[in-house]
């Protein structure tokens, strides 16, 4: 062989190796197989910031953090209950806030100072956060006696300060420079049909407004949902925020839409969006971005791409979901981030320092209704597929109680044990379309069981399975695989859920030992 020849065919080899090695690194779509909805995002310097909505659960609109736009880790939330006294929002006398709670925040940073708001259906109010450490706190709050739907919160170049909301028909108004009140008299119409590109039928009007300023222009992002169609991306733009505003289809493709724009540090754009997923929730897309002629030009030939030119994805864990063997030093009372109560926790039953490496989930009233039962510890399910499994001691639960580990949606699924005329049972229970039914009870004459729950979200499969073990290592399936489709009334992916309430006298205990979660299930094991 020739020395040219073997020069160009070690060449050729080192540039397969090295592309086939540069195709494995790349990012793909989704950014975040997990419930991540109604995202807004930001970049100061290298580092990105992004809050979501959870609605109903405490502590509230998470703020997650992320040095490359693909691998995000939960670094702090906004608030730890949205209000206190509402028997909505404290599962009381048989009201709950399934869907509601806070919606969709806008995230800002301005002259050093982070901003994100929110808006609640549930008490009728805007809410503003504000802090110079978004990382750390404390934040400040602000509230404004009006509800302003899928508002986006803007900070112009001349100092004032706006709030952009509604559907369809999205209005402006402007805020004191201080964020303390409106002014009403600004109040206006800012597009008439923010629709009106989709040249359609509307099943959703426009709505999810993100508005952003870039070389002297204004960007209104929004969603549409034609009807016979699917969730669209619409985006107008303006030479003055007063208008006069032109528009149109940003992006129509897979139905991922709903977002906004961001930079990278070397000049890249790219739109992050959302995409309905099924019973794993509302999941982060991101899709690049090209301009021309003063136009953002979402995605690859006007598809959404799987892969992208950003660092390839870590998994999930410990970022945004990770395991809890409940161990704490020096007496330290906290939950980790990844970690949220379904409604506002009654904290005063349940403690992670009363029995050393465990928890302790404590009863303090009558229950008989599985989504009004207080205390009830949640992460998120993630896909494509996930396990949850946990170790439960029972010797000090009383008559009637039930505790276990849940997947909690409306349409939800559990296996715990329940005592009952004094014996113990474990108990597989389904709700399909809303209606719990027992489907299956085991006599227990032990008091340590082990519980798993399995989801599989492939291909919106959306199917879990619940197991138990009486030593740990060999597990027996119970009950039956469970539907898991997303409802609007809990507006929510399914949730891992770990519980404990009493049907008949108040003041058992039960302990977890563990909260150990996979990203695989048995049949991959």
């Amino acid at each position: 062989m020739k020395t040219k020849d073997f020069i160009y065919g070690f060449l050729a080899i080192t540039f397969t190796i090295v592309t086939s090695h540069s195709q494995k690194v790349k990012a793909q779509n989704p950014i975040i197989f997990a419930d991540v909805p109604d995202l807004s995002i930001i970049r100061v310097n290298d580092a990105y910031y992004m809050s979501s909505t959870t609605m109903h659960m405490n502590p509230g609109v998470p703020i997650m953090k992320s040095k490359d736009l693909v691998n995000w880790d939960l670094v702090n939330y906004a608030y730890q209950t949205l209000e206190d006294n509402d028997d909505r929002l404290n599962l009381d006398h048989g009201k709950n806030d399934y869907g509601r709670g806070s919606w969709a925040s806008s995230l800002r940073y301005h002259n050093g100072v982070y901003y994100v708001s929110t808006f609640s259906g549930t008490t009728g109010k805007t809410y503003i956060f504000s802090t110079k450490n978004i990382e750390k706190g404390p934040w400040k709050k602000t509230v404004l006696n009006n509800s302003y739907h899928d508002h986006s919160l803007f900070f112009d170049d001349n100092g004032k300060v706006y709030l952009v909301w509604g559907g369809g028909k999205l209005q402006i108004i402007e805020l004191k420079e201080d964020l303390s009140e409106v002014k009403e008299e600004t109040k206006k119409v800012l597009i008439e049909n923010a629709n009106a590109p989709a040249q359609s039928d509307i099943m959703l009007p426009a709505e999810g407004s993100q508005l952003f300023k870039i070389n002297g222009k204004y960007y209104l992002f929004n969603i549409c949902w034609p009807k016979n169609g699917m969730r669209t991306v619409i985006i107008h733009r303006a030479d003055n925020i007063a208008g006069p505003w032109e528009g149109k289809i940003g992006l129509q493709d897979l139905g991922v839409a709903q977002g906004g724009l961001i930079d990278t540090p070397d000049g890249r754009w790219f739109s992050y969006l959302f995409r309905d997923a099924g019973g794993v929730g509302r999941i982060p897309y991101l899709v690049p971005v090209k301009w021309e002629n003063g136009w953002p030009i979402l995605g690859e030939n006007g598809k959404v791409p799987q892969n992208l030119e950003l660092p390839a994805n870590k998994s999930l864990i410990p970022g945004i979901v990770n395991s809890d063997e409940f161990n704490r030093k020096n007496g330290e009372s906290d939950l980790p981030l990844v970690w949220q109560w379904n409604h506002n926790p009654d904290n005063a039953n349940w403690s992670v320092k009363e029995r050393k490496g465990y928890l302790r989930l404590k009863t303090s009233r009558i229950d008989n209704s599985f989504t009004q039962v207080k205390n009830i510890l949640t992460q998120r399910t993630f896909g494509p597929v996930c396990s949850a499994a946990t170790m439960l001691e029972i010797s000090k639960m009383k008559e009637g109680d039930f505790a276990g580990i849940s997947l909690l949606q409306k349409d939800f699924g559990l296996v715990g044990v329940k005592i009952g005329n004094g014996e113990k049972r474990i108990m597989m229970m389904d709700a399909e379309k809303g209606n719990p039914k027992e489907i299956e009870s085991i006599p227990l004459n032990q008091n340590k069981i082990y519980f798993k729950a399995e989801c599989d979200f492939r291909n919106q499969t959306d199917q879990g399975r619940f197991y138990y073990s009486l030593d740990g290592k060999k597990w027996i399936s119970i009950g039956k695989p469970i539907k898991m489709p997303y409802t609007i009334p809990h507006f929510m992916g399914y949730r891992f859920g770990l519980f404990n309430y009493a049907t008949k006298t108040a003041g058992g205990f039960a302990d977890f030992d563990y909260f150990r979660i996979d990203d695989k299930i048995s049949e991959m094991k």
